[in-house]
């Protein structure tokens, strides 16, 4: 069964190869326009090209996601919700405006607010949702708009925690913030539970998390399953693919009340 790995290995590549590109082509726009001293601020550069990259990417995700449970699992989100890293929005028409009183969107790459406003627009939700150019842990910019301590009733995680620094840390604010009783809903992919596959994600790692700007190999169910107790713990999904180099799992948890 040699083929769907191979087959996976050539779309991690074409990831990673029209990354290389964007970040260069990001590196010459930013030289053009402000010169060498650009180079100082080499974040700026990394985050512009993987906005470009998912920005690019977009179209394919959202129907590659339309085959999963993602979109039913969105929809399930109600009353006061974080999304957590956003990127172009690719959720915004997955949620159920019936269920949604207000959503916070937190991402700190500030790139993604022209299609976010585009979508939001098509979707008729500017009303109710807010970008915010900062990550779950800035809790003072958070605090600010009203989004505090068993504050939520809803998190939104839809393939972000195998981005973020700190999934430990992330997932310990995300059980904070939320109130109990309250949902945390994800999708997300881990490290794959067959060897072989999992030793050619480790492999792949440096370059891929270095230039697509996610982790192949985290145990994330431990982390999330670690922030705090949950209701529902068993519910969780896990993908039985022994040859996927994204396996997912996901699941919506209730806090314990």
């Amino acid at each position: 069964m040699a083929g769907p790995r191979i087959t996976g290995l050539v779309r991690l590549f074409q990831l990673i190869w029209l990354s290389i590109q964007l970040h260069y082509a990001a590196l010459k726009k930013v030289i053009r326009e402000e010169g060498v001293t650009s180079l100082a601020h080499p974040q700026r550069i990394r985050d512009a090209a993987l906005a470009k990259l998912l920005i690019v990417t977009s179209a394919g995700f959202i129907a590659f996601e339309n085959t999963t449970n993602v979109p039913s699992l969105v929809s399930q989100a109600y009353g006061k919700i974080l999304e957590l890293g956003p990127g172009p929005g690719n959720q915004i028409h997955r949620y159920d405006q019936s269920r949604v009183e207000f959503i916070y969107a937190v991402d700190p790459n500030s790139n993604y607010s022209e299609e976010i406003a585009a979508k939001l627009q098509k979707a008729d939700l500017e009303h109710k949702y807010k970008l915010l150019a900062c990550g779950v842990e800035d809790s003072d910019i958070l605090r600010r708009e009203g989004v505090t301590e068993g504050s939520l009733d809803t998190v939104t995680s839809i393939q972000v925690l195998c981005s973020v620094g700190d999934v430990k840390s992330v997932m310990k604010e995300v059980y904070k913030l939320l109130k109990p009783g309250g949902s945390f809903i994800f999708w997300e992919h881990v490290k794959n539970q067959d060897s072989i596959t999992a030793l050619t994600q480790t492999a792949l790692n440096p370059a891929f998390s270095q230039f697509v700007g996610c982790c192949l190999n985290r145990d994330i169910r431990k982390d999330i399953l670690a922030a705090g107790e949950w209701e529902n713990p068993g519910e969780i999904e896990v993908a039985d693919d022994p040859y996927s180099y994204l396996p997912r799992i996901s699941g919506i948890l209730k806090k314990k009340a």
